[in-house]
Formats: structure tokens, sequence, C-alpha cells
């Protein structure tokens, strides 16, 4: 593959995972909450779960699921079941007591699991990476070189919402928004709530 073709698929992937939505809700969220160390593992675990999709275009299986209504179906309402549990979870909390970067390791691997499952419940990443495959890799790409796309989209979906939780923890926005919690944590409920009763309605 030429230098031009992966920097296009890095284009494209970054692009992908810096839209704003409910997996940067959710990685603000476990920021504010639990510290850097929380929003760092969402971050690590919405990047495997990306990756899974990423990786099974290349195999086959995201063909799968891209190509079965009902099972994406399925797995839209298992990820807005999913979105409507944190939302309410998160207005249940609102304005709780913050804790410390170090003080709450639930909320450190709970985040890793809710980062990993707001992108694994979501069958449209299986539609993005066929798109992605099928109109920038080259048709004479190989399957190592079909593996390191997939890599590359995982380490990209990971390595941005990293970068977001460790921003928040070190810019004092953490803070800010700790300072104002309760008004965050109703705004972030309403989001995932809405994204959640959409899934269920809409598509």
């Amino acid at each position: 593959m030429e230098l031009g073709s992966w920097l296009t698929i890095a284009a494209v992937c970054a692009t992908g995972a810096a839209s704003p939505g409910p997996s940067l809700a959710v990685v603000i969220k476990n920021t504010v909450r639990g510290g850097r160390t929380a929003g760092v593992l969402t971050g690590l675990g919405h990047g495997i779960g990306v990756g899974i999709y990423a990786f099974g275009a290349v195999a086959g299986v995201s063909a799968v699921v891209a190509q079965n209504q009902d099972l994406q179906r399925a797995i839209e309402l298992g990820g807005a079941a999913f979105l409507l549990w944190m939302g309410l979870q998160t207005l249940r909390h609102a304005g709780a007591e913050i804790t410390e970067d170090t003080g709450n390791r639930s909320e450190q691997r709970s985040g890793f699991l809710e980062g990993f499952l707001v992108s694994f419940l979501n069958p449209k990443i299986a539609v993005f990476f066929l798109a992605l495959l099928g109109s920038f890799l080259p048709v004479e790409a190989d399957l190592t070189e079909r593996a390191l796309v997939a890599f590359l989209a995982m380490a990209i979906d990971a390595g941005w919402y990293v970068f977001a939780a460790l921003l928040l923890a070190t810019s004092g926005a953490a803070e800010w928004l700790n300072q104002h919690n309760l008004w965050l944590d109703r705004c972030l409920a309403g989001l995932l709530v809405g994204v959640a009763l959409f899934l269920v309605a809409f598509d």
C-alpha cells in the first residue's frame, strides 16, 4: 500500500472517532467521576470494541452483521437498553460527590466496560469499516495490510478518547465540571436517554 492510502484511511478513521456523540459523553462522565485513570480506561475499552469490528471487517465477520438486519436490530436494541440504563443511573446520582482520581477503583473498572459496550453495541461500526475497506483500501492489499488497517483504526479510536480524557483531567476542565456536576450529570443523562430512545423509535 502507498503512503497516500494509509494517510487517507487514517484521516477517515480520525474523523469518525472525533465525531461527538454518546461515546464522548461516556468518556467525559467517567473522567469527571472517576478521574484520569477511569477516563483513560474508558477510551481503551472503546478502542477495543471498535477494533473487534475493524478486525471483523478484515475477516469477513462484520459483513454478516451488516447484511443481517435482524442481528443489527438486536444489537442496536441492546445498545439502546445499555445507554438508557447509563442515562438513568447518571440521573439517579446527579450531583453526587465526585471521587478523586485514586479514590474510586469501581469507577475505573466500570469505565473500561462502559467504553467497550458503547462501541461494541453499535453495529453501524461494522458497516463503517466495510465501507472503509471497500472505498479506500486498494484491491491488491494483502491480509497483513488489511490487518494493519484494522489495528490502525483501533489505535486511532482509542488514542482519540484517551487524549480527550487526559485533556479533561490535566487542563482543569474536569475540575470545573466537578464544580458543576449536577448540571453536567443532568445534561449527560439527557443525551444518553435521548440517544437510546432515538435508537428504539427511529432506527
